[in-house]
């Protein structure tokens, strides 16, 4: 082994590990984040307990909105580590170290080690990647797949060899088990684009239809997705294909919309605090076109920048699945960068603000309180009590120690910003995370086990919070509760009209028992 390989393969295992250590050991200290993470957390609870590992339910509905991988990923951590947070959001975080890893694997050997270390921790620290890695939905593992599988079709594309194209029909085929046809749509059309560009028709239908290739995509996904659609018919069209999948890009689900312009704001924030390493990247799009693996990585981020800003529904992290181009293009472009005095003011900002968001909050909890319920004022005041003095330990020190990177740490300001980034990261979930899950899913927690030992029969009452299944152990049905049974609601939605008992409230959330005689239905409001 060549002593550059060698320092490849060291460098690539340095960053892997303090990746690890920046990311997992935090996993269990805020409690699950409703609407997604409970979801995700009481159906994998709910599998484990039927013993039926092929389908999912929420509160014993069946739940179509994501394909089966994932369950079975979070199931198999729970059955062995116990029904926690942490071994619900295992899979995810080592999803985004395989993601890190295949960033710094694919770099490395086409310019050098250093910019393959850089790219792979962009990858690791930018605000992105650390929230998706440490929540526990399919989005960090389909990400870690897509960014297999666009790596390896330009491997193939690039040498021609088969083994990378047999790769990428398998990471293809998981993608597609994890969250359905956006994992064959985007390297089906990045590739397509590439092809067209450089007249390359003919070398694409070859890779396209593969026999072998779209053997082993059937083998991976025709059994579940066979069975489901046998199990359950019609209505899995209709509630994964089309609700899930048809109705986010045509139209607005779960009001989730936003503007043509919702992912320029969203892209810089995503990279956060690596933000100032677009400009030069950008600056370098005429060069990188002359190029071809760089024109396809520019094809790969402005396909999935495009589609999703034209669909009708918009989050933060679907614009994630095209951020791994960036990563490499930023780290490629780094030297252009010159001192980096914009972007190491943008990331000082971002570490100066951390000790002051409790109070930052508190005071949005009270403007928002004023003008709309009593539960966003409760949610302000808990703000700073939720915040204990480690809290400020922890983000001060880090906002201390990162400016000190960032102004007198000797070399590039690229690499001021890589210090200054590890110890962002670090203040996020060690502080920032478990404080925040504190604020808007502590009280939630703690009445599910308030509630888990007493015999009555427990509802949600005009609120959507799945974690409080999950935390109780037992699924809850959404309806009025009815004389005798508890219910948890919040405090703005409880009827003025309600002839209940309180039994537990903190932060708006409150858990009450119906007394005779019985409560009629109120509308449900949105969480």
């Amino acid at each position: 082994m060549s002593g550059a390989i060698l320092q490849r393969r060291r460098l690539q295992m340095a960053v892997l590990i303090a990746a690890a250590l920046l990311l997992v050991p935090a996993l269990g200290l805020p409690p699950l984040f409703d609407i997604d993470e409970g979801a995700f957390g009481e159906a994998t609870r709910e599998m484990l307990a039927s013993g039926d590992w092929l389908s999912t339910t929420l509160n014993g509905a069946p739940r179509f909105d994501k394909p089966i991988l994932i369950y079975w990923l979070q199931a198999a951590c729970v059955a062995t580590l116990g029904l926690n947070e942490f071994a619900l959001r295992l899979p995810s975080a080592l999803a985004a170290l395989a993601w890190i890893g295949t960033v710094g694997r694919f770099v490395s050997p086409r310019l050098d080690a250093g910019t393959g270390e850089l790219a792979a921790w962009i990858a690791a620290t930018c605000i992105g990647v650390t929230l998706i890695a440490h929540a526990a939905t399919a989005d960090a593992l389909l990400n870690a797949l897509l960014a297999a599988a666009m790596l390896d079709a330009w491997r193939h594309i690039d040498g021609g060899e088969r083994r990378p194209l047999l790769r990428m029909y398998v990471w293809i085929g998981l993608g597609v088990l994890t969250k359905g046809p956006i994992a064959a749509l985007i390297p089906v059309a990045v590739t397509l684009l590439y092809a067209l560009l450089a007249r390359r028709m003919r070398d694409w239908r070859r890779a396209a239809f593969d026999p072998a290739g779209w053997l082993l995509l059937a083998a991976i996904i025709v059994p579940w997705y066979g069975y489901a659609l046998h199990r359950h018919g019609s209505a899995f069209i209709e509630g994964f294909f089309v609700k899930h999948n048809l109705q986010r890009f045509g139209g607005t689900l779960e009001g989730h919309s936003g503007s043509l312009v919702y992912y320029v704001v969203a892209v810089p924030l995503l990279l956060l605090p690596w933000t100032g390493l677009l400009a030069p990247a950008l600056r370098a799009v005429r060069l990188d076109w002359s190029t071809g693996w760089t024109r396809y990585l520019w094809l790969w981020f402005v396909f999935v920048f495009g589609f999703f800003s034209a669909s009708g529904t918009k989050l933060p992290h679907y614009v994630l699945y095209g951020l791994t181009p960036l990563f490499i293009l930023m780290a490629l472009h780094r030297n252009e960068l010159g001192t980096a005095r914009l972007a190491r003011v943008i990331a000082a900002i971002g570490l100066a603000a951390l000790p002051s968001l409790p109070w930052l909050v508190q005071r949005w909890g009270e403007a928002a309180g004023a003008g709309r319920t009593a539960y966003y004022a409760a949610l302000a005041q808990r703000s700073l009590e939720a915040a204990p003095a480690s809290y400020y330990a922890v983000t001060g020190c880090a906002c201390a120690l990162g400016i000190v990177a960032l102004t007198a740490l000797p070399g590039p300001g690229w690499r001021r910003l890589a210090a200054a980034a590890g110890l962002l990261t670090l203040a996020l979930q060690t502080a920032v995370a478990p404080w925040l899950g504190e604020v808007l899913s502590g009280p939630v927690k703690r009445a599910a086990q308030f509630v888990r030992a007493r015999p009555e029969n427990v509802v949600q009452w005009n609120l959507n919070v799945p974690s409080f299944s999950v935390y109780r152990r037992s699924i809850t049905e959404s309806r009025p509760p009815r004389p005798g049974e508890l219910a948890i609601t919040r405090a703005d939605r409880l009827p003025k009209d309600a002839n209940v008992q309180v039994l537990f409230d903190e932060g708006g959330v409150m858990v009450v028992s119906a007394q005779a005689p019985a409560i009629r239905q109120e509308p449900a409001a949105p969480h």
